[in-house]
């Protein structure tokens, strides 16, 4: 990565394992190149939906829990808002991941909580695919690049 990258830093890992189950805290994941986190039903090959990162800051600001909204990897000190479409952010010592765009929030928001959607506008999280595979760790740093 670059002299200019960012630093921040994986808070919480989660993976949801079935349709409309609460997402379950691991202190690690296997990130699969071109799939996603192994063991997460959202997983899939060639989609630009195979990661989802959420800033901790927001969650804590809106007064959510960690996986309310369904984030994979929880983040402390990476600016979402700044970050664009094939931008990649180096997690840890092996995983590259790809943002594709960010994620909107859907109607499912208001079961949380009546009026969510429209408060996570903009702030939902953002999307990204894994372009190199490996462990992601809480703990891990998080290097911007681009």
């Amino acid at each position: 990565m670059n002299d200019n990258s960012q630093a921040a830093s994986v808070v919480a890992i989660m993976l949801c394992t079935g349709h409309r189950r609460p997402m379950q805290q691991v202190e690690e994941a296997r990130a699969i190149e071109g799939f996603g986190l192994e063991g997460d039903r959202h997983a899939r090959a060639e989609s630009s939906r195979q990661v989802l990162l959420m800033a901790d800051e927001t969650i804590e600001e809106l007064g959510l829990r960690r996986g309310d909204v369904k984030e994979n990897i929880t983040t402390r000190g990476l600016e979402h808002s700044s970050l664009v479409r094939g931008q990649r952010l180096e997690v840890g010592h092996e995983v590259v991941l790809e943002i594709t765009k960010p994620c909107e929030p859907c109607s499912r928001m208001e079961e949380i909580r009546e009026g969510l959607q429209n408060e996570l506008l903009g702030r939902r999280g953002i999307l990204a695919r894994v372009v190199q595979g490996g462990v992601i760790r809480v703990g891990d740093q998080i290097l911007t690049s681009g």
